[in-house]
């Protein structure tokens, strides 16, 4: 036998093991712990990272095999993998960064669709150790990661392309031909990668399934009962956070740019300033902000996207303490009467220490005294309130006292503060300030609105209906709905932006609707209801609005 034939019969044994040693799992009463739920809430912020062979192409990640030739399959697969070569890869680099950014968990792309995998793997030929790197980097990222304190998550794919390439299957996604459940092989396939990245590189506290889970997810609980399973078991949208606050464990994943892996052109970046705004809201709703990072052909993290983590990281290093081991208030947000500022909350767990993130329309000055009154909170005797990351005392430069104070009046706590503490060059700082309130009291619930239904009465017309089920204290209200063409999107993906109906005034509470016109004959939309007052925008839950 040739030294290639060895090889293969070796290979080919292996897999027999992991098969015959991997069981297939009917439905069964496995399931995500409740006590790592809480943990996994807890952490609050976790590092994506999507990495793999096309990162050389800077295309899409994976997607770009659905309607491709059969040449460029072919060559994708036999030419990628010997140009890939990230020798500038530091997994310790990046762990370092993310610890400094405040990051609790990551999650980093063991196999994504392409089927490439990114893990010395017996299965398939298809890995990091057939490339010129040679090196197995899920191994030294979890490895790095967890030297830094940081929970080691992966991400798998169980669909797989090289997969149904080599048994002649077309190549595409979410169709029940492709699924593993319909393929034993890719099952047996899938499971057995799944027992290799639970059984050899320790524990792993997050996996997340890009795609079907069943069996899959059962064997990784098997195998580690700790771990927390997030795509595949609670709600993981991507690209977008929900408008209304669930008090249950979900996680949002955010791109800084419009992909999800490294594109060198033609990438369109969120400021460091609408990430942060992007993790408040997410906690202030009650979930985690997954947000993610795509390293270079060569492995260092891009400068943009390393310039947003050292700008989150100085946001975090002050105000972190907000961020952690919180749970939505019993008010989401609120916002001045003039628009000046806007204000997310969140509440400390088991505690009634409550956070207001304060967003100014216009940069925070070094030594200037500000004033917010928040409508929904109500101070007594034991109550304190200040400013995180400063002490109170000095401003530098400055003969300023700046003591925050606080006055209770009919109309919300009226709270006056400096920004004490020089954290730039320019003594301007544009992003939230967190003022803490301990033994804080809620004036009122905030207002309750619901999505109830909506009918497509024509291919360009739908109606619309809600309710507002508590008006609380508001005594001016108004009511309408969002909505956006999510045609061709993924289930969990959404990239469009909102459009707005026009809101109708309420005197109480109660049901409403609304017509809208101009939609796309054949497209799908997503609606959802939104309430206003005074202070507060409130939304009810998303639902989906079907072609005509």
């Amino acid at each position: 036998m040739t030294s290639r034939q060895i090889l293969r019969t070796a290979r080919a044994w292996s897999l027999a093991v992991l098969f015959v040693s991997t069981p297939l799992f009917a439905q069964t009463s496995l399931t995500n712990r409740a006590e790592r739920l809480e943990w996994f809430r807890d952490q609050g912020f976790g590092l994506f990272i999507h990495w793999s062979v096309d990162s050389q192409l800077g295309s899409v990640i994976s997607h770009t095999f659905v309607g491709a030739s059969d040449d460029y399959v072919n060559r994708f697969y036999t030419d990628l993998p010997k140009t890939f070569n990230p020798r500038k890869f530091d997994a310790d680099d990046l762990a370092v960064l993310a610890k400094l950014a405040g990051v609790r968990y990551v999650v980093f792309t063991a196999k994504h669709h392409s089927g490439f995998c990114m893990w010395d793997t017996a299965t398939t030929d298809m890995n990091i150790m057939h490339t010129p790197f040679k090196r197995d980097i899920a191994a030294e990222m979890l490895s790095a990661f967890r030297r830094q304190g940081i929970a080691p998550g992966l991400y798998f794919s169980p669909d797989d392309f090289w997969w149904l390439s080599q048994n002649h299957k077309t190549i595409q996604r979410k169709v029940a031909d492709v699924q593993p459940g319909n393929n034993p092989g890719l099952m047996q396939y899938d499971l057995a990668q799944v027992r290799e990245l639970m059984t050899k590189y320790g524990d792993v506290q997050v996996l997340f399934f890009d795609g079907q889970a069943e069996q899959l997810r059962d064997l990784a609980w098997q195998l580690q009962p700790d771990v927390v399973v997030t795509r595949g078991a609670i709600q993981t949208p991507e690209k977008t956070i929900p408008g209304k606050a669930i008090d249950a464990p979900w996680e949002s994943c955010i791109t800084m740019g419009d992909g999800w892996q490294y594109q060198p052109t033609l990438e369109n970046y969120k400021s460091a300033g609408q990430l942060i705004q992007m993790l408040i809201e997410t906690r202030a709703k009650g979930g985690n902000l997954l947000l993610n990072v795509g390293p270079k052909p060569d492995g260092e993290l891009p400068i943009e996207q390393e310039e947003r983590l050292r700008e989150i990281a100085e946001w975090m290093f002050v105000n972190g303490e907000a961020i952690y081991d919180v749970r939505p208030w019993t008010v989401v947000n609120e916002g001045s009467a003039q628009g000046r500022y806007q204000v997310w909350f969140t509440k400390k767990k088991d505690t009634d220490t409550v956070y207001a993130f304060v967003a100014a329309n216009t940069p925070w000055k070094l030594g200037g005294t500000n004033e917010v009154v928040l409508a929904s909170v109500h101070a007594g005797d034991q109550t304190s309130v200040s400013v995180l990351g400063q002490n109170d005392k000095v401003v530098e430069y400055q003969n300023t006292v700046p003591r925050t104070t606080w006055t209770q009046a009919a109309d919300g706590l009226h709270i006056r503060f400096c920004q004490a503490q020089r954290l730039r060059d320019n003594r301007q700082w544009s992003d939230p300030v967190v003022l803490k309130i301990t033994h804080g009291t809620s004036v009122a619930g905030e207002v309750e609105v619901e999505t109830t239904s909506g009918d497509r009465t024509t291919p360009k017309t739908a109606t619309l209906k809600g309710a507002v089920r508590d008006a609380g204290n508001a005594t001016a209200l108004e009511a309408g709905f969002e909505y956006r063409d999510i045609t061709g999107q993924d289930v969990n993906e959404r990239t469009s932006a909102w459009q707005q109906t026009t809101l109708i005034p309420l005197n109480t509470a109660g049901a409403f609707s609304l017509d809208v016109s101009g939609l796309k004959p054949g497209s799908t939309y997503e609606f959802r209801a939104v309430a206003r007052t005074g202070t507060q925008t409130v939304y009810g839950r998303e639902m989906e609005l079907s072609s005509h």
